[in-house]
């Protein structure tokens, strides 16, 4: 059962909040004053909060920010403004505040925000393993569209966005929705060689080719009843296009140096950072499978365009890794949370959860470094961002493999030759 802490002073209100919120199967403890609230929320007992901004003691937005300056982990939390104070709900927002609603309060409303922040769906019913998305308006959106899509099985879908934004987030989230007990196989069309692509999509018999020691599935046997994930279609070659497109169309496929036809009745997403339309009017993407793949079509938004969510990812990480490493405990200071906000990461979802694990593995005590993150402002150029993301990525991965050149090479899927040149250009030391 989800926990809520409601700290509203006014008792008509506060009571009928209680008997709404309990009926709809929420916990919940009523504080009258932000004092008491703010205890309730420092001993960390609840998983969502609701606070009136204007209390009798102490404001809303005064009691968030204390919390934020005594490091305590804060629930996902929505306030009660009036008109006159939705400056301050905005302010809060951007200190990482969840969202609001303004009086009169429509509880239809808050039910629906709080079930969104709780990650819960369908009627109320948690689905166990689940993990919301994102709290910003767009992403609690795509959640309930990819809610939708998932009655609709056997629909190919094309999930497009920037890189690092979270596509196979988004396609894991689909299948925990649509399938979780069957499997889940990801590719990266743009990482195979073009000489593997294909047996690796449809598989092989043995004797197919030199090697073929023995009958090999494909991914998409593989796949099962579950989904494929095929990341940056677009980079598949132009040749097995038109394969692809007929084990989409007919939902059958033949393994090379096989005859026989096999049944594929795994779910197709696919994935892109390009404009797939572009490569098809430039003859690099057949429009036929363009079509086909995009049945259904989601965009994710670069994080630029969703700042809601940058602090409350950035509090997942760190507490991720707190879980890893438990005996390095860091916390974000309020400093932390504007210098993350000020920040444009244009490296997406990716950029911010390298810089973070960087900025723990580097951190002392309870403080991150974050002293020296590239804020967007100093970085105009595109090519001077993507580098800046790069660095970040090769420190961390650095610092995770215990500064082993061989084992840093090989998370991040380079040579340790590329490793070192990059590490020179970078100006990045060995520490060890």
């Amino acid at each position: 059962m989800i926990r809520v802490c409601l700290i509203e002073d006014d008792p008509i209100m506060g009571e009928a909040l209680v008997q709404r919120l309990e009926l709809e199967g929420f916990a919940v403890v009523w504080h009258c004053t932000g004092g008491d609230g703010m205890r309730a929320l420092a001993a960390g007992t609840a998983d969502l909060a609701v606070i009136d901004v204007n209390l009798p003691d102490l404001s809303g937005a005064d009691l968030f920010a204390r919390l934020l300056d005594e490091r305590v982990r804060i629930p996902p939390s929505l306030f009660i403004t009036g008109y006159g104070t939705i400056e301050d709900a905005v302010r809060l927002l951007k200190l990482g505040a969840a969202d609001y609603l303004t009086k009169p309060l429509d509880p239809t409303a808050l039910i629906a925000k709080l079930r969104a922040l709780a990650g819960v769906h369908d009627g109320g019913r948690d689905r166990p393993g689940d993990e919301p998305l994102g709290i910003s308006a767009s992403m609690r959106h795509l959640a309930g569209e990819l809610t939708r899509m998932a009655r609709h099985a056997q629909t190919p879908l094309l999930i497009g966005g920037e890189s690092g934004v979270g596509k196979e987030v988004v396609a894991r989230y689909l299948h925990r929705l649509q399938c979780p007990d069957a499997p889940f196989v990801a590719v990266n069309c743009a990482a195979l060689p073009e000489t593997l692509i294909e047996a690796e999509l449809f598989g092989h018999e043995k004797g197919a080719f030199t090697g073929a020691d023995r009958r090999r599935a494909g991914v998409f046997e593989q796949a099962g009843s579950g989904i494929l994930f095929l990341d940056e279609i677009g980079d598949m070659p132009l040749a097995l296009q038109s394969r692809l497109l007929r084990v989409v169309q007919g939902r059958q496929l033949t393994r090379i140096g096989g005859s026989e036809s096999v049944a594929v009745p795994a779910r197709l997403v696919c994935a892109t950072h390009q404009d797939l339309a572009a490569l098809v009017r430039e003859g690099r993407f057949r429009e036929d499978l363009y079509y086909r793949v995009r049945v259904l079509e989601i965009r994710i938004p670069p994080l630029r365009e969703r700042p809601e969510d940058i602090l409350w990812l950035a509090e997942r990480f760190v507490a991720d890794y707190g879980r890893r490493v438990p005996q390095e405990r860091r916390v974000l200071t309020s400093e932390d949370r504007e210098r993350l906000l000020m920040h444009t990461w244009p490296g997406n979802v990716r950029e911010l959860q390298h810089t973070l694990e960087r900025a723990c593995i580097l951190g002392r005590g309870e403080r991150l470094a974050l002293d020296d993150a590239r804020d967007a402002p100093a970085q105009t150029g595109l090519k001077a961002q993507a580098q800046a993301s790069e660095r970040a990525a090769i420190e961390a991965a650095l610092a995770e493999q215990d500064f082993s050149m061989t084992a840093t090479a090989a998370r991040l899927g380079i040579s340790r030759k590329t490793l070192w040149q990059k590490m020179k250009r970078y100006g990045v030391t060995r520490l060890r």
